[in-house]
């Protein structure tokens, strides 16, 4: 019985040796290609590298994702944060401007919208985006809550100094007990 045990588990290494093993026809020792593999979402692959703050690495997994699906608003919106975050703030507006001209209805190119306007300081601009951002979602995401606070607390700062300039003024007497206040210029 020896024997036909050790011919049985010959027969078995034989049949398993070629079944999608690492040999030289399928690459050697570099796992086998996509084929037979599942797609992988690119827009799925980019969020989990922001997630991971790798912007630069998710923005390459966004391009592939634009390149398989075109320029939607998620791509688009996607390339446009990837670029926010890594402080390319020109690419970034752009991306999303075109991303809330094809849907003007996406609370997330509104948002991230809104932080480009903040970053480069036009403040009225970024609280409208907020605003806009935070209407398509009810209220109900306190990230855009908050920015839209900022935003608008910043624009209201911004209104009151600069119509809270203080004149200064000077006290003079006229006569012994006359005074007039008079404008400093």
């Amino acid at each position: 019985m020896r024997p036909l045990a050790l011919l049985a588990a010959f027969a078995l290494l034989a049949a398993c040796s070629d079944a999608g093993g690492l040999s030289a026809s399928s690459g050697g020792i570099y796992a086998p290609g996509p084929s037979g593999a599942p797609d992988v979402d690119g827009l799925i692959v980019g969020h989990r590298l922001m997630a991971a703050n790798e912007a630069e690495l998710a923005l390459s997994a966004y391009g592939r994702a634009a390149a398989e699906r075109g320029l939607d608003v998620d791509t688009l919106s996607a390339m446009g944060s990837a670029n926010l975050r890594l402080g390319r703030l020109g690419q970034a507006e752009r991306l999303l401007r075109r991303a809330v001209a094809l849907d003007g209805d996406f609370a997330p190119a509104w948002n991230n919208l809104g932080v480009v306007l903040m970053e480069t300081g036009r403040i009225a601009e970024a609280a409208e985006s907020f605003r806009r951002a935070f209407g398509l979602v009810n209220g109900s995401d306190d990230m855009v809550r908050d920015n839209l606070r900022r935003a608008l607390a910043k624009r209201d700062d911004a209104l009151y100094a600069g119509s809270n300039e203080t004149e200064e003024f000077q006290l003079v007497r006229r006569g012994s007990s006359e005074y007039t206040i008079l404008t400093a210029l």
